[in-house]
């Protein structure tokens, strides 16, 4: 998961929705949505991967969040050393205490990110923690944008956030007797999508602000700061994987950290260049179906109808959210279009 993978994970620090739907130097639009396509189907395997390791491991959700992260890092300072010297942005001055808190939101937000996004799936299964952390994300980002920096919802935004709201609670209480949505896994999987919400719209601020870094650089030093802030908890809680099936187990972290980590992440941002962000919003709930097709077929989780119901709600909600949001894009840029310039 982005989110886990950061977050269908908008990564702190990434473009925002303006970006133009025409192709950047040497991709093009089409090569865009199959990076996106993609990632999101690479985000959907991370659950998975982690349920495995935990198993053959022995270890809990803050370590293998801290191994992915730590090994995450290793990579991206690998592609920095090889990567082209970007042009730096214009950015304004902050001092060294807005600096820090910085670092800290970015980086911490983005380790409670993971860490909560693996305690969900251990603690109601891959299939309902990856929904709820996906479908009550931007759900969160949306009304914590209106009452918060005042950004308008509309009847189509409204009515989204209205059937996410209903999604989560045929979820959680529609269980059949079958056990397969357990409270505890939702509440991680809602402090997950909450912490994806802070790191979105602090984001946004630092955007307004002028104080926003290139994403890749973003990446770099939310994944080191958060290594930081996991290695203390991850200790306490059990750092290595116990010797029984260790090599089982680096096989599993090691896809962990390339395939749904550092290669997802690559071909998001470079998906990015291309395609739209909301558009982006709306590819990347491949990440849950994919999560939920791994749960049944291959850990044999069980989806009751109401757990279907649910999650079917849930995610038509999100692509509706994101589909009001990229009308009211579209409205607003025909309107600056069709102003005096003096206006502007």
């Amino acid at each position: 998961m982005r989110n886990s993978s950061l977050p269908a994970c908008p990564v702190p620090g990434g473009p925002s929705d303006g970006v133009p739907s025409h192709a950047g130097p040497g991709l093009s639009v089409g090569r865009g949505l199959a990076c996106v396509v993609v990632a999101g189907i690479a985000w959907g395997t991370a659950g998975a991967t982690a349920a495995l390791a935990s198993a053959s491991s022995g270890l809990g959700p803050v370590a293998l969040t801290f191994w992915r992260t730590a090994g995450g890092l290793a990579l991206l300072l690998a592609v920095q050393a090889l990567r082209p010297r970007p042009v730096r942005p214009v950015r304004a001055l902050e001092t060294k205490r807005r600096r820090a808190t910085r670092l800290l939101i970015t980086g911490g937000g983005l380790a409670l990110f993971q860490a909560a996004y693996f305690a969900a799936v251990d603690g109601t299964g891959l299939a309902v923690g990856t929904v709820v952390t996906q479908g009550a994300a931007p759900v969160l980002v949306a009304l914590a944008g209106r009452l918060f920096m005042g950004e308008r919802l509309g009847v189509g935004g409204r009515v989204a956030v209205a059937g996410a709201l209903t999604g989560l609670v045929v979820l959680v209480l529609g269980r059949d007797g079958a056990g397969t949505v357990r409270p505890a896994g939702v509440v991680w999987g809602l402090v997950s999508a909450a912490a994806y919400a802070l790191l979105t719209l602090y984001t946004r601020r630092l955007g307004s602000e002028g104080r926003a870094t290139d994403p890749f650089t973003t990446t770099l030093t939310s994944f080191a700061v958060g290594a930081l802030c996991l290695l203390p908890l991850a200790a306490a809680e059990g750092l290595w994987p116990r010797t029984r099936e260790l090599g089982r187990t680096l096989w599993l972290l090691g896809y962990l950290v390339t395939v749904p980590t550092a290669l997802a992440y690559g071909l998001f941002f470079a998906g990015l260049v291309a395609v739209r962000a909301t558009t982006v919003s709306v590819i990347t709930l491949l990440e849950p179906v994919t999560a939920a097709a791994i749960a049944v077929t291959l850990l044999g989780e069980r989806l009751t109808a109401a757990t279907a119901l649910g999650t079917c709600v849930l995610l038509g909600a999100v692509a509706a959210l994101a589909l009001a949001e990229a009308g009211g894009d579209g409205r607003r840029a025909r309107t600056a279009r069709s102003r005096p310039v003096s206006d502007r």
